[in-house]
């Protein structure tokens, strides 16, 4: 293999890596405000609300495990790509927006809607609070996907 080839199958994996990295990070800090926003502070639901409230209280202790997992890979990944001068910062935001919102849009409608295991917010007109969450989230998957696209690839 030439040195050619193999600066561009390492340019390909430090552009996967980039992704993954921020894609990793975006689903564990929007399931982290998730988390503490609308199941701890403001008591609005819990992960899984059809049953008692301590399996529901098992249920977000599991999630915020998952969202806390999730947040620290993508910051190993972050680390690795910043010591070797390979982050690339408009691919990972655009990772970062991508991950996030493509994990709202499937709370949003895969288990509020689909399974129904919890719902945004208890009240007669949820579909307010439904359509805002869905619109937050297509917003941040179309800005992620075209900071993705984006032509260049400017390291910090």
């Amino acid at each position: 293999m030439d040195k050619a080839n193999t600066n561009t199958n390492n340019h390909a994996n430090y552009l996967q890596r980039n992704l993954w990295s921020g894609i990793l990070f975006g689903l564990g800090l929007v399931a982290f405000l998730d988390e503490t926003l609308f199941h701890q502070l403001l008591h609005w639901h819990h992960f899984y609300d059809k049953s008692t409230t301590n399996i529901g209280l098992i249920s977000d202790g599991l999630f915020h495990a998952f969202s806390w997992f999730a947040t620290i890979a993508g910051l190993f990944l972050f680390a690795d790509l910043r010591r070797r001068k390979e982050w690339i910062v408009t691919k990972w935001w655009g990772g970062v927006l991508l991950g996030g919102g493509t994990f709202q849009l499937y709370d949003g409608t895969i288990q509020h809607k689909l399974m129904r295991i919890h719902q945004i917010r208890y009240v007669d007109n949820v579909i307010v609070y439904d359509v805002i969450w869905n619109i937050i989230a297509i917003l941040m998957v179309v800005m992620g996907i075209i900071m993705i696209r984006k032509r260049g690839d400017k390291h910090a």
